[in-house]
């Protein structure tokens, strides 16, 4: 009985090492598309989380961008230009100084109106295209 039960558990196991690790490729591959996306956002313009995450499979994951944008503010892509919907800069905190995104934003030009906002109307970029998928299973975008 107890080697039946203990080999119950070790296959759950399995089970869910295997499913962890497709879950971590699944959240790889969609912040590998927030990537590419990020990395053509026009000088001077901005885009959102929500748009972000509508060209890379669904919008409801506006805030999973946010979560892969913030790790790669590091790496040289310009994270800067990415605001919510309204033009606020939520992810300014995470740029070593409150005013560091503002700043850069600025010195692109981008001006924000009496509120703080980005002005959306002058500076907003919608990506138009739909960035696939690098997993070879069929995508259903």
């Amino acid at each position: 009985m107890k080697k039946k039960k203990v080999a119950r558990i070790t296959q759950g196991e399995d089970k869910a090492r295997s499913k962890m690790k497709k879950q971590d490729k699944s959240k790889k591959d969609f912040f590998d598309r927030v990537y590419a996306v990020v990395a053509k956002i026009p000088y001077g313009k901005v885009s959102t989380y929500g748009h972000i995450a509508e060209v890379c499979g669904t919008r409801a994951s506006a805030r999973t961008v946010g979560w892969a944008v913030n790790g790669a503010k590091e790496s040289g892509l310009p994270c800067h230009r990415v605001v919510n919907r309204f033009g606020a800069l939520t992810g300014r905190l995470h740029f070593g100084s409150p005013f560091m995104m503002e700043e850069l934003l600025r010195s692109e030009g981008v001006t924000f109106d009496k509120d703080g906002n980005v002005n959306m109307d002058r500076h907003l970029w919608i990506p138009k295209m739909r960035v696939k998928s690098k997993s070879k299973r069929k995508s259903k975008m």
